[in-house]
C-alpha cells in the first residue's frame, strides 16, 4: 500500500502584528535577563542579615564572669529560650546563664513564649577563669521580624580575653564587626 504524500502546508507570510509580538517576546527576555529593570515589582519587607538585627558582643568582667549582649534592632525579637552558650576551654560548664526576664509573646510559630526586644544583657559564671586567659565563647540564638519572618537558628564564635582581678572589665568583642562607612 503506498503511503499517502503529506505536505508541510503553505508557510504562513509574517505579517506586521506578528513581528510586532516577536519583538515584545524579545524585549520582555532582555528584561527579565536584568532583573525586569524599569518594570514595577512587588513590594516586600527590607530585612537585615542576622548578624545585624541580632548584634552580638562580649566582653570579661572579671576572670570569673562573661557579660554576653544581645542589641536587638528595632522591628526585631530575640527567643530567650533558644539561647545556648558555651565556653572553651570548658570553665562555663555546669553553670547556667544569668538571663533577664523578657517578655511574654504569643509567638505565630512557637507559641506562647519569652522575647528580648532591644538590649538584652546576660551574665555568664566562669569557674576556673585565670587573667589573661583566652575563652572561645559560642553563642547560638534564633529571632524573628516584626514582618513575619523568622531567622534560621544562628551560631556566633568570639574570643574573649579574661582581665586581671581588680583590673576592671575588659573591652566589648562584636561578634560582626560594623562596617565602616567611606561616606561617614
Amino acid at each position: 500500500m503506498a503511503q499517502p504524500i503529506t505536505s508541510p502546508g503553505s508557510q504562513r507570510k509574517r505579517g506586521r502584528s506578528e513581528r510586532s509580538r516577536r519583538g515584545l517576546v524579545a524585549l520582555l527576555a532582555i528584561s527579565a535577563s536584568f532583573g525586569f529593570a524599569g518594570l514595577p515589582q512587588a513590594a516586600g519587607p527590607k530585612l537585615l542579615p542576622a548578624e545585624e538585627a541580632f548584634r552580638l558582643s562580649a566582653r570579661a568582667l572579671d576572670p570569673g564572669t562573661l557579660e554576653i549582649r544581645y542589641d536587638v534592632a528595632d522591628g526585631y525579637y530575640l527567643y530567650r529560650d533558644k539561647l545556648r552558650f558555651a565556653v572553651e576551654p570548658a570553665i562555663a560548664e555546669g553553670v547556667d546563664p544569668q538571663l533577664p526576664a523578657g517578655k511574654v509573646h504569643e509567638d505565630e510559630f512557637f507559641g506562647k513564649t519569652t522575647i528580648y526586644r532591644g538590649p538584652a544583657v546576660i551574665r555568664l559564671p566562669l569557674k576556673g577563669g585565670k587573667p589573661g586567659d583566652k575563652v572561645v565563647l559560642t553563642a547560638d540564638s534564633q529571632g524573628c521580624a516584626d514582618a513575619g519572618v523568622c531567622y534560621p537558628p544562628q551560631r556566633q564564635t568570639l574570643t574573649v580575653v579574661l582581665p586581671a582581678a581588680g583590673g576592671g572589665a575588659g573591652v566589648p568583642v562584636e561578634a560582626a564587626p560594623r562596617r565602616k562607612s567611606y561616606f561617614n
